[in-house]
């Protein structure tokens, strides 16, 4: 479970490093009348995902009223409404966007056909969610739910190709797509990870995520695609600037990388896949029970953070940069050898950083934890300090790794645009 220096998930209300260019744009009209219809009627969510869309009110509400017309009652005063978060741009708003408190990810696979088929397929499924997403966040969404008195609904997305699609289709993504190998103590479950297609869907609250997720599934079943995981997953209630905590009860996330290291670590390289990324996914189940069993000091021992302020137990405030080479007097580290800080820290993998972006999740009594979501620019990056981690980590006895997934984040889709264009083309 990262909670190192790099993994910083901005709260709702931080300002993002980098915004995507562009601005909201409605809905394309590449997609046949019968999905739009589908779409536009808000059909019910494909066989096997309508339990997991009313997962959604479970434990995922992390957070007034007016007069009637002629009462003359003055209405009380509302707080204005947050920005929609614009759907087009050089790379997708559920990267360059805040990190907004409720969370869907789904995983969708393509049955297999011929390779013109299985192109035509994707061709059409990200022309449908290009033209649903963007009409969303522009306010003129095809589902009347989706209508919100306060404007255009806030949501973010990002759309990714799994590597088994990659390669059946021989699609120009770059070398070294492929799932990390299985470390130590993983207990991956097949049925939750991998995938042809991966989708993140975040809103600002559980109803419109529960709606938008409907109908991005419907316009995923109407282009041929089989639904295979789905897993839901939210963020505390957080004071706008401040680090989240994860259900240890640290601060998980203290500082992304900026856009001059994010551009060496985290983006492709000047080309065509300069503004996509590759995404590792990670669920992560904690026994949260057995770690609020250990005395406050072997917590803050294990993490190398205090759980008060989320210092570094080398610093005195929650930014200050730990320091891996402090000692007590009798020669003990003070940040010890297997803490999580220490074994995370970009010092240790030759100052190679993550963009993390992770969420909590609540399935069961017993199972509980997080969705961890690293962008690389190559996955060795996270197998690097995985192996780490599995070997030693003071974490290890209360994480286990659960299912596992990893995708070519596509850029973003210029106004007119849709997303996977150029890939495709």
């Amino acid at each position: 479970m990262p909670t190192e220096p790099e993994n910083a998930p901005p709260s709702d209300n931080v300002r993002p490093s980098d915004p995507p260019a562009g601005s909201p744009a409605g809905p394309l009209a590449s997609a046949p009348g019968r999905r739009r219809a589908l779409l536009t009627a808000g059909a019910v969510l494909a066989a096997g995902l309508g339990t997991a869309v009313g997962e959604l009110t479970h434990g995922g509400s992390l957070f007034g009223g007016s007069s009637s017309p002629g009462s003359g009652r003055t209405p009380d005063a509302a707080p204005p409404a947050a920005a929609a978060i614009p759907f087009h741009g050089a790379r997708q708003s559920g990267l360059t966007g805040p990190q907004l408190p409720s969370t869907r990810l789904l995983a969708f696979d393509l049955p297999p056909n011929s390779p013109a088929a299985e192109r035509a397929s994707l061709r059409t499924l990200l022309a449908d969610w290009t033209g649903l997403l963007s009409a969303t966040a522009a306010g003129t969404p095809p589902d009347p739910r989706l209508r919100g008195d306060d404007g255009p609904p806030r949501t973010a997305s990002l759309v990714g190709l799994g590597p088994a699609l990659a390669a059946r289709l021989a699609l120009a993504v770059p070398g070294g797509l492929a799932e990390p190998p299985t470390f130590p103590g993983d207990r991956l479950d097949p049925a939750r990870g991998g995938g042809d297609l991966l989708l993140q869907l975040s809103a600002a609250d559980p109803w419109t995520l529960a709606v938008l997720t409907e109908l991005a599934a419907e316009a995923a079943r109407s282009a041929g695609a089989l639904p295979r995981w789905s897993q839901s997953g939210f963020l505390p209630p957080t004071r706008p600037g401040a680090t989240p905590r994860n259900l240890f009860g640290f601060k998980d996330g203290t500082a992304n990388p900026d856009e001059d290291a994010a551009r060496q670590w985290v983006w492709g390289p000047p080309g065509p896949h300069e503004n996509a990324t590759v995404l590792v996914y990670r669920r992560i189940r904690m026994d949260t029970a057995a770690f609020a069993a250990l005395p406050a000091e072997r917590q803050e021992a294990a993490m190398g953070r205090r759980a008060a302020d989320g210092a570094p137990l080398t610093g005195t405030a929650e930014h200050d940069e730990p320091d891996l080479y402090a000692k007590h007097p009798d020669g003990a580290y003070v940040i010890p050898a297997t803490a999580h800080v220490r074994l995370t820290g970009p010092r240790l993998d030759g100052g190679a950083r993550m963009l993390r972006r992770g969420y909590g999740y609540d399935d069961a009594p017993d199972d509980r934890g997080l969705l961890f979501a690293a962008f690389v620019r190559d996955t060795t990056q996270f197998t690097r300090v995985q192996s780490r981690l599995a070997e030693r980590d003071a974490l290890n006895p209360f994480l286990t790794h659960t299912a596992s997934a990893v995708a070519y984040v596509l850029p973003g889709a210029p106004p007119g645009s849709v997303l996977g264009a150029q890939l495709l083309d």
